[in-house]
């Protein structure tokens, strides 16, 4: 098929199952358009299929396909559910509320919950949000598996991870919209904002040099998604501080650098013209991406995934005071 034809027929199927949420609510709904500055997003099965390899052997296919569906399914329920917003939505709750948001979360697979405001820079440039506020949640990928990457099985978890996670943000939205507030649930195998700044700024961990979110209990080994609300949220911003050092020690390690199989991480973060840090190569991930369905090695290979985050912290402390 002619290159250009592909991608048509692509973004139109992704249009259409994970639309711009502009195509979706009442016109002149007021939005929060983003930056000048935003790059363009894109979803992960779309940018993979557009950029990846073609020739996926039939049986690795069939065995990610059910939690695929799954993905699809709520990719197309969670922007057409704002449909059921409350008509006049509380601002505000009591930290009972919340509390109980977070046991429903941990109920449904959700490993931790983050509260930030989103900057107009982390919402991509051909998209949209409804609210500025994010409820940010991550779920853990099962270690044992992803030790196996890049494997059938490594690549089965991680959409095992996609598709529960879509289906607890679609959930927790529903879970707001019973008591009163505005959601708006935006699927994490790619949706209008940048997750991993948005889980950082929430202070749920730190972007490594393979530029993924690296938290404390998890390490790399995570998907992450958001709920954009206009309910008054407990800010954890202040959590990012604790996680600073992430970086300093990535500049010394290196070892996903070395060990990606598609040599996609730069050794430097490339500087854009406008002025952003692309920590990876995404045409050249693509395509091991879509071999593997799902590569992970720059997961398994990261040492907070093999290691103790709170001994890596004290190690890389003891060196920074030598050095110093």
């Amino acid at each position: 098929m002619e290159q250009g034809l592909k991608v048509r027929i692509i973004r139109r199927m992704i249009s259409w199952i994970a639309p711009d949420i502009r195509d979706i609510v009442p016109e002149n709904t007021p939005v929060i358009e983003p930056s000048p500055r935003s790059p363009v997003g894109y979803m992960v099965p779309e940018f993979v299929a557009i950029h990846g390899s073609p020739g996926i052997h039939i049986l690795k296919i069939l065995a990610v396909l059910p939690h695929f569906l799954k993905t699809a399914f709520y990719a197309w329920r969670c922007p057409r559910s704002v449909r059921r917003n409350p008509s006049n939505a509380a601002r505000s709750a009591d930290p009972e509320f919340f509390k109980e948001l977070e046991e429903c979360a941990k109920k449904l697979g959700v490993s931790a919950v983050g509260y930030t405001e989103v900057p107009r820079e982390h919402i991509f440039r051909n998209r949209a949000i409804l609210f500025k506020n994010a409820i940010v949640l991550t779920m853990e990928m099962d270690k044992e598996k992803i030790k196996t990457a890049p494997s059938i099985t490594a690549g089965r978890e991680v959409w095992r991870t996609y598709a529960e996670l879509s289906r607890a943000s679609y959930k927790l939205a529903e879970f707001m919209r019973k008591r009163g507030y505005n959601a708006q649930p935006d699927p994490p195998v790619g949706g209008n904002t940048n997750f991993s700044l948005l889980a950082q700024k929430a202070g749920l961990g730190y972007i490594g040099k393979h530029g993924l979110l690296i938290s404390e209990k998890a390490g790399p080994s995570q998907r992450i998604t958001a709920i954009y609300t206009d309910l008054e949220l407990p800010y954890t911003d202040s959590n990012i501080e604790q996680y600073s050092w992430i970086p300093k020690f990535c500049d010394i390690c290196n070892k996903c650098v070395r060990t990606c199989p598609a040599k996609a991480i730069y050794l430097k973060p490339k500087v854009l013209p406008d002025g952003r840090e692309q920590h990876i190569d995404p045409v050249k991930c693509a395509k091991v991406f879509s071999r593997t369905l799902g590569c992970g090695v720059c997961i398994k290979e990261c040492v907070f995934f093999n290691g103790d985050f709170e001994r890596i912290k004290a190690a890389y402390e003891r060196l920074s005071k030598k050095v110093g």
